[in-house]
């Protein structure tokens, strides 16, 4: 292994606003929606029975105590490659399973085992007939429930040939845990897609072991479809399900989901929704100490924002979206920001155009880093730190310019973290 030295220079970064150019679930595309106006509506939800709340949710860990905030100017970076010659990869996850093994998402629709720093030639899943790959399409997300381990579910998010998000159950082979029995196909959740870009993507299980699933506003400029504050629609939100304790249904409703039995300023909200005003949540993830929720929105021309949301929230948010980009007003010079959750970061596209989330470090190979949330940008490759500051704030810091098309961040069973370059190969931050 060698360590990437951070270089970057104008030749370099136009190579990289070439291939944004092409594909990415991250970068703004303005596309014309398909002229089937059915294409624009959400596919209703299955009538479902509310689960019943659990009796005690799981109590996150306390953060390690640090004697002093972290300085994240005082830290260093390298990136250390780990696999390469990969199609497109734009995710990273664990199993939680013990395995150790890192599964590598693919963008044309496979998912690759990493398994003891050898990249294993079968795929553990491929969907590539079945999904749908330009603009900001693709395999999209992948997800392991707390319980995997014993029952061997595990979901994706992927857009279909038909342009609609696919939120899918499949079951790992009982022959073969390097494989994923593709017969096993289970729908969950399909969302038509009025467009190709803003699909959102990300899976992820908080600590109360729902499954989290954010979605964009239907793709074109400026909310096109008017679905960030519209509560009737799944686009433009993060939902909140139970796919684990009902295996014979899509999903139940949490029980405490927050719009179940109130309404939103006299309006009815899909029982799903746990949160509104969202654009493009491009890569969101629990603190694993904290439970804390990070997240990434992606701007529209001029700002790009990171969320954070402290854990036991009971949710019915309103992020913003499109009142607000970033920490200012969208298309007004005033707007009324009572009741609007505000981002605790923002940047500006002077030389970037797409945040990528990250995750908040907890692992014990690099112990100066506890505490410490790394994210990034697409188009320019930039990596930043975010640490508290001591007194309720945050301060921000670049860490290295690498060169990469960066399209998603990770982490391993240590809590080791890892980004992917979209160009096809997956890196460890050292």
């Amino acid at each position: 292994m060698f360590q990437r030295h951070v270089i970057f220079n104008t030749v370099l970064l136009t190579l990289v606003l070439a291939v944004t150019a092409s594909c990415t679930a991250a970068v703004e595309q303005i596309n014309q929606p398909d002229s089937d106006p059915t294409r624009a509506a959400v596919l209703p939800a299955p009538t479902l029975t509310p689960t019943p709340a659990p009796a005690q949710l799981p109590t996150p860990t306390s953060a390690p105590a640090l004697p002093t905030p972290v300085d994240p100017a005082s830290l260093t970076l390298n990136l250390t490659p780990v696999a390469e010659g990969l199609s497109q990869p734009l995710f990273v996850t664990h199993a939680g399973d013990g395995s150790d093994r890192l599964f590598i998402v693919e963008k044309t629709g496979a998912i690759r085992i990493l398994q003891e720093g050898a990249l294993l030639p079968a795929p553990f899943l491929d969907l590539s007939s079945e999904v749908s790959s330009g603009f900001e399409q693709g395999l999209l997300g992948l997800a392991f429930p707390l319980n995997f381990a014993a029952t061997g579910h595990f979901f994706v998010n992927y857009t279909d040939r038909q342009g609609a998000t696919q939120i899918v159950r499949f079951q790992v082979s009982a022959a073969d845990p390097n494989r994923a029995d593709p017969a096993s196909e289970f729908s969950v959740l399909t969302l038509a897609q009025p467009a190709g870009n803003h699909n959102g993507g990300m899976l992820a299980f908080g600590p109360d072991g729902m499954l989290y699933v954010g979605t964009g506003d239907g793709g074109g400029r400026n909310d096109t479809f008017g679905n960030g504050q519209n509560p009737a629609t799944l686009l433009g939100k993060m939902l909140r399900l139970d796919v684990t304790s009902a295996p014979d249904q899509p999903y139940r409703i949490p029980a405490d989901n927050p719009w179940i039995e109130v309404d939103w300023n006299g309006q009815d909200v899909r029982d799903e929704i746990w949160a509104i005003g969202l654009r493009n949540p491009w890569r969101y993830s629990f603190d694993r100490a904290t439970g804390d929720l990070w997240m990434a929105d992606v701007g529209q021309n001029q700002w790009e924002e990171i969320n954070v949301t402290a854990a036991g929230n009971p949710g019915g948010l309103n992020y913003g979206w499109p009142i607000m980009e970033g920490k200012n007003c969208f298309q007004a010079n005033d707007c009324a920001t009572d009741g609007l959750v505000l981002p605790v970061q923002a940047y500006a596209h002077e030389g970037h155009c797409s945040v990528t989330g990250g995750y908040v470090y907890r692992g014990a190979a690099q112990p100066d880093r506890q505490g410490v949330y790394f994210y990034g940008d697409f188009c320019s490759g930039v990596i930043w730190a975010l640490a508290p500051d001591g007194s309720g704030g945050y301060v921000n810091a670049e860490l290295a310019r690498p060169g990469i098309t960066l399209s998603s961040f990770g982490e391993d069973e240590a809590g080791e973290l890892y980004v992917t370059d979209l160009s096809g190969a997956l890196y460890r931050l050292d």
